[in-house]
């Protein structure tokens, strides 16, 4: 990545909401989540007015920006959710745009979402869940220095088998 581009993470606005609706309601990208129904617009839509406040929502999601010069691109979303304020954690979840993959902006994103989430939010650990057939997003967060510390066999179905996921956390030392 060149030193002139940079990635960043802002608030949704609701601009981004046709990029998320693309984005959740994708259904190549249903197997990396939980998802089982489209999302309408106005759903989505209540997602970004209200999308703010971790600490009564539990999650939070951040607009990947891909800044180079004066020009910008969201190009992905980054998220924590399941927040735990009392034992000081949350899941972490990544999307970046297929045209973006494998330019090392994944794990740009992740240094600022830890950023955040040790520094300003106060956490101990930070988990994510990872399909064992999603080689790339195994390495970018082994390469962070997350241990996988389980394994949910036979936990994915997809059209035409299952899948194991696997577990891993960062915990601040």
């Amino acid at each position: 990545m060149s030193e002139s581009v940079k990635i960043r993470l802002r608030a949704p606005e609701p601009s981004d909401a046709q990029l998320l609706y693309d984005w959740e309601n994708d259904l190549s990208l249903w197997n990396f989540s939980d998802n089982l129904s489209q999302l309408s617009m106005f759903q989505i839509e209540q997602f970004i007015l209200n999308n703010q406040d971790i600490y009564s929502n539990r999650q939070i999601r951040f607009m990947i920006e891909l800044v180079a010069g004066t020009t910008t691109e969201t190009i992905g979303t980054a998220d924590l959710y399941d927040y735990d304020p009392r034992h000081a954690r949350a899941g972490v979840g990544i999307l970046v745009a297929e045209a973006y993959r494998k330019r090392g902006y994944a794990s740009k994103a992740l240094d600022q979402l830890e950023y955040y989430a040790f520094e300003k939010l106060l956490m101990k650990q930070l988990y994510c869940y990872i399909n064992a057939d999603n080689i790339s997003s195994i390495h970018i967060f082994q390469r962070r220095k997350y241990v996988q510390t389980g394994i949910r066999k036979s936990w994915i179905k997809t059209q035409d088998k299952w899948i194991d996921q696997f577990h891993f956390q960062l915990i601040k030392s």
